[in-house]
């Protein structure tokens, strides 16, 4: 399993590329961060300090949406990272939240996502993209490649996604709906012919490491509990939606009954007075939290139902002992290096 990591692009941006830096060197495979210009800074100014900065991390939105940007200029964007350092971009992408809701709009349609993915894949391959009435292409783009990996928590949104993308991205780490949402997106990959297997599994949330006293997991879940608040957004749209009688996890959407309101000013940011409504038990089913035994422990669950990578959410007061813990236990003994040589042989005694 890679691990990835999520940061908030909060100034100074220096920060972020630094914790970026420090991430690469402790083997972290992909280094994410939110799109919302109001809230935060420019991403893709800071995913370009980002590369410069590192020699083999994968960067990209987590995620960016087809309503506050035009499809072109994102592709654009990612075929020049991609051209100045080497293809080592991902697009993240989804129907839309913060970023269009503190501008007073609504997230995108499924239909408009799905032209948007198509849009901004062909370009950032080098191919030819039919935008309204024009077949367009960059001319200067033909060696980048680009992934599109998709968000999503309803069935319409993973059913598109096993039908169209790369990429499937889940923002919690419960196994009993990572489970669920899997299975369905595979379902659809092959329903459209695809092979199941090639649609990458990432699941992204919050992990905060203690020293497994109870004093520190209650702290650990009051700076988690913003995240309960944020998919609480989702969630809500789905009980919409769907109601409370569909085959949507109730795990997924039970706890939003207690859901009174949502500030995005406070969006993304531990101590969010708006998710107080989020119980613990939510907090520790949806982020990690614990020893670094139980993040190994339910690492290791994700894996086994077929999570490729887990994105860690480094939003929270220990990003710096975060990085450390899975940087010299998480990440290792997850893949343990073989020995270099047979205990047999190493015995041996010479002549």
């Amino acid at each position: 399993m890679d691990i990835g990591v999520v940061f908030q692009c909060n100034p100074p941006a220096a920060r972020v590329v630094e914790l970026a830096r420090q991430a690469e060197t402790y083997g972290f495979s992909h280094v994410w961060t939110f799109d919302s210009h109001l809230l935060w800074q420019e991403p893709y100014v800071v995913h370009s300090m980002i590369l410069a900065a590192t020699r083999t991390v994968t960067v990209g939105p987590m995620v960016t949406n087809p309503a506050t940007r035009d499809w072109t200029v994102t592709a654009s964007t990612f075929a020049t990272l991609n051209g100045m350092f080497g293809n080592r971009t991902v697009c993240g992408i989804g129907r839309g939240d913060s970023a269009v809701r503190t501008l007073g709009g609504a997230p995108a349609t499924l239909a408009t996502l799905r032209d948007a993915i198509e849009v901004i894949r062909e370009l950032g391959n080098g191919r030819e993209a039919r935008v309204r009435d024009t077949t367009v292409r960059f001319p200067w783009a033909e060696s980048s490649s680009l992934e599109v990996w998709v968000a999503g928590y309803g069935p319409k949104a993973l059913d598109l996604i096993g039908r169209v993308a790369d990429g499937f991205i889940l923002q919690l780490a419960d196994p009993e709906i990572a489970k669920w949402t899997i299975t369905r997106v595979r379902a659809a990959a092959e329903a459209a012919g695809r092979d199941p297997a090639a649609v990458t599994i990432c699941a992204a949330a919050p992990a905060y490491v203690t020293d497994g006293s109870a004093t520190a997991l209650t702290h650990a879940r009051e700076q988690c509990r913003w995240f309960g608040g944020m998919v609480g957004n989702h969630a809500a749209d789905l009980v919409a939606r769907y109601g409370t009688d569909s085959d949507v996890p109730e795990a997924l959407t039970r706890y939003v009954a207690g859901r009174s309101g949502y500030d995005y000013n406070e969006h993304g940011r531990a101590g969010n007075p708006h998710a107080e409504f989020v119980p613990d038990e939510i907090v520790d089913r949806f982020c990690i939290v614990g020893a670094a035994d139980e993040h190994l422990n339910r690492l290791r669950e994700l894996e086994e139902i077929g999570v490729d990578q887990f994105a860690v959410y480094l939003q929270h007061d220990a990003k710096t002992s975060t990085l450390d813990t899975y940087g010299e236990t998480v990440i290792p003994g997850l893949a343990p290096r073989p020995a270099a040589t047979t205990a047999e042989r190493a015995n041996r005694s010479p002549g």
